[in-house]
């Protein structure tokens, strides 16, 4: 029986990431990433798919990760404070690897459709599950959608800021998270008024 290598998911996003940035995405093959990673094919198959799951390694995690912090927050918290801190107990997995490789997989995104395609869905995998955990605090739906995507947009442009940031990072992720999401909730304040023209109006 093979051995299962210890760290092998780690270093198959390192060296996925590596390759897609040394020759581009559609390139690389499968092969290649498990020869620089120094592991089998078989390796790398029982932790993706195919290699276009790889840049989306964590997913299931952090879903799980946002879910919870929404849960666990008080009873009182308002819609977008669950968020926060599901933001907040997302971001506690990301650490110096996600950080360092951030502006990388930025790239390999950016020059691929198919990888943009995927990541795409990965945003609306998130979304769901923090919808799910909004709607199950009793948040109507439609307000639960609205702050399960900006604070999506918030984790997003967060990590962007924290893995392009100078320094160490020591603020962490959730720092950047955090205040991604209070800019968002600021600008949605200047949207203005009920559009004219809009279903209720006139009620």
């Amino acid at each position: 029986m093979a051995r299962w290598e210890p760290g092998a998911r780690e270093r198959l996003v390192v060296a996925a990431v590596d390759l897609f940035t040394e020759q581009g995405y559609d390139a690389t093959t499968v092969a290649q990433i498990a020869e620089r990673a120094g592991v089998t094919r078989s390796t790398f198959f029982r932790h993706f798919a195919d290699k276009r799951e790889v840049l989306v390694a964590g997913q299931e995690t952090l879903s799980t990760l946002l879910a919870e912090g929404i849960t666990e927050s008080s009873a009182d918290a308002s819609p977008l404070d669950a968020v926060a801190a599901g933001l907040e107990r997302a971001s506690s997995a990301m650490g110096p690897v996600n950080r360092e490789l951030g502006p990388r997989i930025r790239a390999a995104v950016a020059a691929s459709a198919e990888l943009q395609e995927r990541d795409a869905l990965k945003s609306v995998g998130l979304a769901a599950a923090m919808t799910a955990a909004l709607v199950a605090r009793g948040v109507p739906d439609p307000v639960a959608q609205l702050a399960s995507e900006l604070g999506v947009l918030a984790f997003k442009r967060g990590y962007a800021q924290w893995s392009e940031g100078e320094g160490d990072g020591a603020d962490g992720l959730a720092h950047y998270a955090l205040a991604a999401l209070a800019d968002l909730h600021s600008a949605a304040s200047l949207l203005g008024p009920r559009p004219a023209g809009s279903i209720d109006e006139g009620r």
